[in-house]
C-alpha cells in the first residue's frame, strides 16, 4: 500500500509540468486568435454580450485542449507505465508536446477558416457572429473547432509514423469532415444555410452536434499505430464509411422512435425547437462515442 502511494506521489510533479504547460498554451492560443481576428474579442464579450462569439470561443478552447491531449498521449502514458523521472528523455517529450501543440494551434486557426468557407459557404460566418450575434452560426463554428481539434489530435497521437503521415491524415480527416457536411445537407429537407443565416439556432445546434459526432468518428479513423499506408488508408476508409452510414441511420431512428408523432425536420426548421436540436445532437454524439470504444 505504501509503495502504491509513493508511486502516485512521484507521478504528480511530472504531471503538473504538463498542467502548467497547458495553461501557457491556452494563453498562447488566445494571443494567436486575437492576432488573426479583425475585431476586438474582449469588447464583443464584455460590451456587446455576444453569446454567438462566446460559443465559438468555447469551442476554440476545447479544440486546443483536445490537440494538447493528443500531443501528450504517448509521453504521459510512458510516465504512467514506467515512472519516467525528470530525465533528458522526459524533457525531450515535454518539448515535443509543446512544439506539436503550438503547431496544432496555428493549424486549428487556419483549418477553421478553410472549413468555415466550405461548411457555411453561402454567407460570412464572421458577419453572422459579430454583426448579427447569430447563435446558430456560433454553435457551428464551435463544433468546427472541436471537430478539427479531434482530427489534429488523432493525427499526432499515434506511433510509427512521422510528420508526413500526420499531415496526410489531417488532410484526409478534414476532407471527410467537409464531405459529411455536404452529405448532411443533401439528406435534410430544409435549406441548411438559409435557416442558419436567418437566425435558426436549432438548425445550427443540430448541425453542430453532427459535426462533433463525425469529428469523433474521424478521430477514431486516424488514431492509433501507423504500420503501412495500405493498412492505414483501408482502416480510415472503413471507419469513415461506417461513420457516415451509422450517423445517417441514427438520425432516421431518432425521427421514427423518439419523435414518432412529429417530424424532426419540422421541429428544427419551422418550430425552431432547441430542445429537439439538443436531443438529436446528443444521440449522434453518443453513438459516435460507442463506435469509438466498440470498434
Amino acid at each position: 500500500m505504501a509503495d502504491a502511494f509513493v508511486d502516485v506521489l512521484e507521478q504528480i510533479p511530472r504531471g503538473l509540468v504538463y498542467v502548467g504547460m497547458g495553461i501557457v498554451l491556452l494563453v498562447f492560443a488566445r494571443l494567436v486568435q486575437d492576432f488573426l481576428t479583425p475585431y476586438k474579442i474582449q469588447e464583443q464579450l464584455r460590451t456587446h454580450d455576444n453569446v454567438a462569439l462566446a460559443l465559438s470561443i468555447t469551442g476554440y478552447y476545447l479544440g486546443i485542449v483536445i490537440v494538447f491531449l493528443g500531443a501528450m498521449y504517448q509521453p504521459f502514458r510512458l510516465i504512467l507505465d514506467s515512472g519516467l523521472g525528470f530525465t533528458s528523455d522526459y524533457w525531450e517529450d515535454v518539448l515535443r508536446v509543446l512544439i506539436y501543440t503550438g503547431i496544432g494551434i496555428v493549424i486549428l486557426n487556419v483549418a477553421r477558416m478553410v472549413v468555415d468557407k466550405l461548411v457555411l459557404h453561402q454567407f460570412s460566418t464572421e458577419k453572422e457572429i459579430i454583426d448579427d450575434h447569430n447563435v446558430g452560426t456560433g454553435a457551428v463554428e464551435a463544433a468546427v473547432y472541436v471537430a478539427v481539434g479531434l482530427i489534429i489530435a488523432g493525427s499526432i497521437s499515434g506511433e510509427g509514423g512521422g510528420p508526413e503521415t500526420s499531415l496526410a491524415f489531417l488532410g484526409l480527416g478534414l476532407a471527410a469532415l467537409i464531405l459529411y457536411t455536404l452529405f448532411y445537407e443533401m439528406t435534410t429537407s430544409y435549406d441548411l444555410h438559409d435557416e442558419i443565416e436567418h437566425g435558426n439556432a436549432a438548425v445550427g445546434v443540430a448541425l453542430a452536434g453532427n459535426l462533433v459526432a463525425i469529428g469523433l468518428v474521424v478521430f477514431k479513423a486516424v488514431f492509433g499505430e501507423f504500420t503501412t499506408w495500405e493498412d492505414a488508408l483501408a482502416g480510415f476508409l472503413v471507419y469513415a464509411v461506417v461513420g457516415f452510414v451509422l450517423l445517417f441511420v441514427v438520425r432516421r431512428i431518432t425521427d421514427l422512435v423518439l419523435f414518432p408523432k412529429v417530424s424532426v425536420a419540422h421541429e428544427l426548421a419551422v418550430d425552431r425547437n432547441l430542445g429537439v436540436a439538443f436531443i438529436v445532437s446528443a444521440m449522434v454524439i453518443s453513438v459516435s462515442l460507442i463506435l469509438f470504444f466498440a470498434l
